[in-house]
């Protein structure tokens, strides 16, 4: 079991505090081309009806180049007119939510993401290749610090980050909530308009394949988080979440335990990284972040 953890550590090692850029394993390839369609083809036409769709468009307003452009093709199968279609709701939702995400940058940010355990992501991924996000919702989180609008424009920082990652563009992303020592201080902050708009973002604004949301540690006070967010989960979304409790041999049936933390019964060290450790490779896209930040609704 230690050699195999120390093998996967060391194929792993490219994907710890660090974007992808421009990388792409064979397999990838493989998997975007059964799962997405993609060949160079379909992607060579995607991205050229994709673009006279947008320029033609006069409510909204995103980059033209290709790679910006596979980002929503990706996330659409390749059907150039569905990727519009989630182009322009994801211009609603930032120009509904202007006042956390327009004109959001990273600076705006960085002590919470370095001072606070709330977001992390696993430095290593799946068995499936896929990135994991913890968010942790429990006793790790105090409001008083980091109000819930925060904690939104936290996740979307990652998620414009994680775009820029070809393998979780086709791969996708899996996010694991972790409600261990929940009271009711952080039940007040999970409150119906924060449930509405991440629940709004994740299915209607969130340009990246969301394939599991994973429920952990959770205790019986939970059900009132749940009773606010349950009227606005889709179907699409509900069959890819799951409830686990304390049960971590229910979440290994989906995440290997050799890819996961001790904090989850995996064979991996317990998590002491976070934030502080993640951020700069965030901000080596300064740029990048800065430029979503104005895009999507032709006016603001």
């Amino acid at each position: 079991m230690h050699i195999l953890s120390t093998i996967m550590s060391n194929a792993n090692s490219e994907e710890a505090f660090n974007i992808r850029i421009g990388y792409l394993k064979p397999e990838t390839e493989e998997i975007a081309k059964n799962e997405l369609r993609e060949t160079p083809e379909v992607k060579e036409a995607a991205i050229k009806e994709l673009r006279e769709l947008l320029h033609a468009a006069t409510d909204i307003n995103y980059k033209d180049d290709d790679e910006f452009l596979v980002i929503f093709l990706r996330a659409c199968h390749f059907y150039p007119q569905s990727a519009l279609e989630k182009m322009r709701t994801t211009a609603s939702f930032r120009k509904d939510n202007a006042a956390l995400v327009h004109g959001l940058v990273i600076e705006q940010l960085k002590d919470k993401f370095i001072k606070y355990g709330i977001v992390n992501v696993l430095k290593n991924c799946d068995q499936l290749g896929r990135r994991i996000l913890i968010v942790n919702c429990g006793e790790l989180w105090d409001p008083n610090s980091v109000p819930s609008d925060d904690v939104f424009r936290m996740l979307y920082m990652v998620h414009i980050a994680a775009q820029l990652e070809p393998e979780t563009q086709i791969r996708g992303v899996v996010c694991i909530m972790d409600f261990d020592g929940l009271s009711m201080k952080q039940v007040r902050a999970l409150s119906p308009s924060f449930s509405k708009r991440l629940l709004t973002f994740i299915q209607d604004a969130m340009p990246l394949r969301m394939k599991e949301v994973h429920f952990v540690k959770q205790p019986f006070i939970f059900k009132m988080v749940w009773a606010l967010f349950k009227p606005f989960v889709r179907e699409k979304l509900n069959k890819r979440m799951h409830f686990h409790g304390g049960d971590m041999k229910s979440l290994q049936k989906f995440i290997s335990p050799e890819i996961l933390p001790e904090n989850y019964k995996g064979t991996l060290p317990k998590i002491d990284y976070g934030g502080a450790d993640w951020f700069p490779a965030v901000e080596k896209h300064t740029d990048f972040v800065k430029e979503w930040s104005e895009m999507g609704p032709a006016k603001w």
